[in-house]
């Protein structure tokens, strides 16, 4: 971790230096008083010995020793950053329930909020077969950090209702997450390469401020095939969902701010969240009321707001920490993720992968045994986890300090990954071009 603790360490630097300058004054006085007192121990009273008016060494250690330092232990400071807390939203739809689970078990940790999402078109038994998971959990229930979005919403993944589910999910975990650092959104097919340790400790040498976001300002086709038409979606007003239409009046391309397009799949800062919840200057609400007519808004809307915004733009990060297998060029999904993708999953140091079949669970059992350590239907180990996992029992059944945090062989993958996207070719040239 020595790039990412240099660069935490000049952050930190650059961050203090402005509070450090309030301190010379009191530091000047301080050391003219200690001048003071140094004076005062060169006097000698009658025995002999050093003398002060408030202090005789010989009366708190009982003659032992003149020396105060020999009685004293120091106190060891930490170096480490504190680790960060990420708050998840992983939604799913109809059949995902079982996926769902398994995704929310890969990626748990006490630190960390999650909100869990299957829309309207899942049925009422596999959303109450998914709340009562949630709900009868030991573990959730002692930590409190996992919530159900029980009236469920309607999604249809091509139109803005994804993002108001996006959006309504960041919601809750401000008013009701506590604190934490990112906010990451996943799909139930979406599954991690990575342990939560590996990911906490990496994301520890971090500034808070930096938000993972797969962007480009060079829309391309999409400009003539997704900026210019005009699409209505029946998830904005419909009980049942379908496919979005097409209104046959075509409209240019906004002059106001300009158009961004990347990846669904992003890690967020809170403090950006925090903005497009509130939208203090108004943008994030217009460039949501644009989309709402915009085909695969979720590719483009927070791209659009984070690179036109001043306060943003120089904080984001290209990429969305995802392996994707894609078409060349790309089409509207990607491949499905196979056995046969196992190496090149791990090559490309991302911490999450997506997307996962429901009928062939190879793939992911291969991650939980070779990656996570994790055995079915159970917690993937951390240092919070102090139970012994012999005779296939859960480690994760006897809860230790939260905060311990034990990086394994996915920290050193995921470090060589962000000391690239954090490196000079690739982090400044590529903000919001």
């Amino acid at each position: 971790m020595k790039k990412l603790r240099t660069y935490y360490t000049q952050f930190r630097h650059n961050s203090n230096q402005a509070m450090e300058r309030k301190w010379i004054l009191p530091l000047a006085l301080g050391s003219i008083v200690s001048l003071f007192l140094l004076f005062l121990t060169t006097l000698t009273s009658f025995d002999g010995s050093p003398f002060l008016f408030f202090y005789h060494p010989s009366a708190v250690l009982g003659g032992s020793s003149p020396f105060v330092e020999s009685q004293l232990k120091p106190i060891p400071v930490s170096t480490l950053p504190p680790p960060p807390r990420f708050a998840y939203l992983i939604s799913g739809s109809a059949g995902d329930g079982l996926m769902l689970r398994r995704t929310l078990l890969a990626l748990y940790h006490p630190l960390n909020q999650y909100v869990v999402h299957l829309d309207r078109e899942a049925s009422s038994q596999e959303r109450l077969g998914l709340q009562k998971f949630v709900k009868d959990h030991q573990v959730f229930n002692k930590f409190g950090n996992v919530r159900m979005i029980v009236k469920a919403n309607l999604v249809t993944y091509r139109g803005p209702t994804m993002v108001a589910n996006t959006l309504h999910a960041a919601a809750i975990l401000l008013k009701e997450g506590g604190d934490w650092d990112w906010f990451i959104n996943l799909s139930a097919s979406d599954y991690p390469l990575v342990t939560q340790d590996d990911l906490l400790h990496t994301f520890s040498y971090l500034p808070r401020d930096l938000n993972f976001i797969d962007h480009t300002s060079n829309i391309g086709w999409k400009e003539f095939h997704r900026a210019k038409p005009i699409i209505i979606d029946p998830g904005l007003y419909s009980l049942k969902k379908a496919d979005v239409f097409w209104v046959t009046q075509r409209r240019s391309v906004p002059t106001a701010f300009k158009l961004f397009t990347g990846s669904a799949w992003m890690a967020l800062s809170r403090s950006f969240i925090d903005y497009c919840i509130w939208g203090w200057d108004n943008l994030p609400r217009t460039v949501l009321m644009y989309y709402a007519n915009f085909l695969s808004s979720p590719e483009g809307y927070f791209h659009t707001v984070i690179c036109n915004a001043q306060e943003f733009r120089n904080t984001t990060v290209n990429s969305d920490l995802h392996f994707i297998s894609w078409d060349n060029p790309p089409k509207q999904h990607p491949h499905y993720l196979r056995l046969n993708d196992m190496q090149r999953m791990i090559n490309s140091n991302a911490p999450f992968a997506r997307k996962f079949p429901r009928d062939d669970p190879a793939a992911l059992d291969k991650i939980d045994s070779d990656l996570l350590s994790r055995g079915p239907d159970m917690f993937t180990p951390g240092g919070w986890c102090v139970g012994s996992g012999k005779n296939g029992s859960d480690p994760c059944s006897v809860i230790g300090n939260t905060t311990v945090i034990k990086p394994g062989p996915g920290a050193a993958r995921l470090e060589t990954l962000i000391s690239s996207l954090l490196s000079e070719n690739n982090f400044r040239p590529r903000q919001c071009k």
